[in-house]
């Protein structure tokens, strides 16, 4: 009885093992490095900057000086936390 039970479940089995080996493997060789090289270009804003001799718009020197030594500033002085269980709540 439990022979016939194992030749049954053998049998009934035997052609799922069988479709498994015989699937396609994914085609992955065609994308292969893809996404490396579409972050890269993702990554440049203007590729012919170099080219464009017009000035920028953006800050006047006395903004962006402000700017970079309230950023120094941040580093000097770190903010002291005394307690360890507040996880930046109530700041």
């Amino acid at each position: 009885m439990k022979h016939a039970l194992l030749r049954i479940a053998a049998v009934a089995l035997l052609p799922l093992a069988l479709a498994s080996c015989l699937a396609p493997a994914p085609y992955v060789d065609r994308d292969l490095g893809k996404s490396m090289t579409d972050m890269r270009h993702a990554q440049y804003i203007n590729p012919g900057a170099d080219r464009n001799m017009t000035v920028p718009a953006g800050l006047d020197a006395t903004a962006a000086k402000s700017g970079y030594e309230q950023y120094e500033k941040s580093f000097k002085a770190p903010e002291k936390n005394t307690n360890t269980f507040t996880i930046g709540i109530g700041k």
